[in-house]
């Protein structure tokens, strides 16, 4: 990130001394938000209930989880399991974090993108040429014990609280997985079974208010290069996904996540389940805090179309897909500093 302006490290620190956004976050016109296109509505996103589950409904659940899958990519839930308090202490904590003294935070604070904890800023320092209008913190968390001395130790009850909120939120991914496996005709545990040892990341998103939001982005539109991804967001609203050509706002609902399908999702099920295309705006008024939780294969699962999806395709369909390992995937990932829409198109076997 350009520093030319002001000798701060973090976007929260920028944001509170200028009343103006610094040229290295002004986006080319053709490249900004362009707020009155969005469709604000938000009636469409699909919301299931997963309260029956594992109840005679379990069916018809499974069809709505393959419904929004292959038609959306996206979908919220509620009655997950996760308890209300477990999501309230974690968005309280995530506040806190922000809310520090800078020379707090900045301890941790790295632009090295292999760093298993770190606090940073935009997407990518190092290989941008736009910043984008967000401080994070990512942390790895999967298995806890691993990673759990890594993170921040203030505020004091920051590591509990997240260990806590990461183990809840992947038992209900399992869950997930299993529901999704078995809406693309698989066995409940194969999609999990491809994952390797399994992998899970958490970022902890901070959007502060921003004095011209139509000139910049929190994170401009992308893919997420994992497998999937389950999202807690506060009551402020930023959060958009592409659908049909065009913008859609996605409203916070107290007490449910917003689910959408990554890169590794695609290829495993040869795109019956697109990785979907998202990003966060920024407002004037209001920070946003967002975390989301990044499901994925460990870095030495090789990944690849699932054989059981390409058993009845047509001989001329083969799988789209080379297997490759996430470790390749991820780091390549990195480099592209979110330069296109996604990666994945390098992995597609040739035709010719």
């Amino acid at each position: 990130m350009q520093t030319s302006t002001t000798s701060k490290l973090l976007v929260s620190d920028i944001a509170s001394s200028v009343d103006r956004v610094p040229s290295s976050y002004i986006r080319q016109i053709s490249d900004r938000p362009n707020i009155s296109d969005v469709d604000i509505s938000g009636d469409s996103i699909p919301l299931i209930d997963l309260q029956e589950l594992y109840g005679p409904s379990r069916a018809n659940i499974i069809h709505q989880f393959a419904h929004a899958c292959s038609s959306y990519s996206f979908f919220q839930i509620k009655n997950h399991g996760v308890p209300e308090k477990t999501i309230e202490r974690m968005m309280t904590v995530a506040r806190e974090f922000f809310h520090q003294p800078e020379s707090e935070r900045v301890k941790h604070y790295s632009a090295d993108t292999k760093k298993t904890t770190r606090l940073s800023t935009s997407f990518n320092v190092g290989s941008e040429k736009v910043s984008n209008w967000r401080d994070f913190l990512r942390l790895h968390c999967l298995p806890i014990e691993d990673f759990i001395n890594e993170w921040p130790s203030h505020p004091v009850s920051f590591r509990e609280i997240t260990a806590e909120y990461a183990t809840s939120v992947r038992a209900l991914v399992l869950i997930l997985l299993e529901a999704i496996s078995e809406s693309l005709g698989l066995e409940k545990d194969r999609v999990s079974n491809t994952l390797g040892k399994h992998g899970q990341h958490m970022a902890l998103n901070n959007y502060p208010p921003c004095p011209q939001p139509d000139l910049t982005f929190g994170l401009p539109g992308h893919k997420d290069p994992n497998l999937i991804t389950v999202l807690l967001q506060d009551e402020v609203s930023g959060l958009q996904v592409f659908k049909d050509g065009k913008w859609i706002a996605v409203h916070p609902i107290p007490n449910t996540f917003i689910v959408n399908m990554g890169d590794q999702m695609q290829v495993i099920s040869n795109d019956k389940y697109k990785s979907v295309l998202h990003r966060a705006v920024v407002n004037s008024d209001k920070e946003r805090i967002s975390i989301p939780t990044f499901y994925c294969p460990s870095f030495d699962a090789v990944v690849g179309p699932q054989h059981e999806l390409l058993i009845n395709e047509e001989e001329d369909s083969p799988a789209i897909y080379r297997s490759f390992t996430y470790a390749e995937y991820y780091e390549k990932f990195w480099d592209r500093a979110l330069a296109t829409e996604s990666c994945i198109d390098t992995f597609k076997i040739s035709k010719t």
